[in-house]
């Protein structure tokens, strides 16, 4: 039987699902860097298994926190990495951001833009006007990733902030992941400008409610499941939008990562990659004596540290078990267990 807990509120183990998830859920809101890219570059068997999780009848829409390009842009690099898709498939932080930045000042207000052609162009669409100084008379400030934003870039930010301008940051991700290898974020700009002023600014990406909000306006989603590789963004925001999720070790998080993750973090489904989607999910089962098995593996905690035993053709089936008996210690004992030694007899 299918489990939908959403978001893994209170979940102690990973879900399971008895039919393909192309099955259980009508839209895919999936996360770009690192799902279905990193950098120019398709992650390996994306293209191949969105191509059939489309076949199935999953409508699959593009959620990024990245702000840099419009959606016109990523969807002619998603298709040319084989993956086809339009504009309005794709929805970036930079349309959240805008939305909320619209809703602060007047209609046609002048906008400080720190960041690319993305924030330019979700401005325009909410009626706003994108300036790059504050000698230009702006009634607010946008924030985002690119990777042209330069000194010069923040200090305007910081001048326009100090003066009392409302500022949106699209988001605060502190990594982005590139074909070269893991790259400072978002995150670390805007810390930049807080740093020179002392303030705090919205935020519209994910985790937080104004992207959800955004998603689901744009896509009408009635079943929907967040595919993602961060815990702090997509998973969390899966979590705070009470929808379910699937985590891919294609990007930012690894099993040990996952094993210590609280509560807001822990996703309902997780798979080595996106063919996760084309599959059922094995359930985790909760043994008498305090183990978890799944898939020929059992798992338990032994005076703090995580043991795996058994063996199975799927070897995230010995992480979805180490995941039960990892979560349900930490929930109990308020201390994660050591789970270095379980994961290197995996393979991990």
């Amino acid at each position: 039987m299918t489990d939908h807990t959403a978001a893994g509120r209170g979940r102690t183990a990973p879900g399971g699902s008895d039919r393909p998830l192309t099955e259980a859920y009508d839209t895919a809101l999936l996360d770009l860097d690192g799902v279905v890219y990193a950098g120019p570059d398709a992650i390996e068997h994306a293209p191949q298994a969105l191509d059939v999780a489309r076949a199935a009848g999953m409508r699959l829409a593009y959620v990024t926190n990245n702000a840099s390009r419009p959606p016109r842009a990523v969807a002619e690099h998603l298709t040319e990495l084989g993956v086809p898709a339009d504009p309005a498939d794709v929805i970036n932080s930079a349309q959240a951001a805008a939305r909320l930045v619209a809703e602060k000042v007047p209609a046609g207000s002048r906008v400080l833009v720190v960041g690319g052609a993305g924030l330019e162009e979700a401005l325009a669409e909410r009626g706003l006007v994108a300036v790059r100084s504050l000698d230009e008379d702006p009634a607010a400030v946008v924030q985002g990733y690119d990777p042209s934003v330069g000194w010069k870039d923040l200090a305007e930010a910081s001048y326009a902030v100090g003066r009392g301008l409302p500022w949106v940051a699209s988001n605060t991700d502190m990594s982005i992941p590139t074909a070269r290898g893991i790259a400072p974020g978002n995150g670390t700009l805007v810390a930049a400008v807080k740093a020179a002023t002392g303030v705090e600014p919205e935020v519209a990406g994910k985790p937080l409610p104004p992207m959800h909000r955004e998603t689901v306006i744009r896509t009408g989603a009635e079943r929907p499941l967040v595919v993602g590789d961060r815990l702090d963004t997509d998973i969390e925001g899966a979590f705070n939008g009470d929808v379910d999720s699937l985590l891919v070790f294609t990007g930012v998080t690894t099993p040990a990562q996952l094993l210590a993750a609280p509560v807001q973090h822990r996703p309902t489904y997780l798979a080595a990659d996106l063919r996760g989607l084309l599959t059922a999910h094995p359930a985790v089962e909760a043994l008498a004596d305090g183990a978890y098995a799944c898939g020929g593996f059992t798992a338990r905690v032994e005076d703090g540290v995580l043991r795996v035993d058994g063996a199975g053709a799927d070897r995230y089936d010995g992480v979805r078990a180490l995941c039960g008996a990892a979560w349900t210690a930490a929930d109990r004992d308020g201390v994660v267990p050591d789970g270095r030694k379980a994961l290197a007899g995996l393979g991990f």
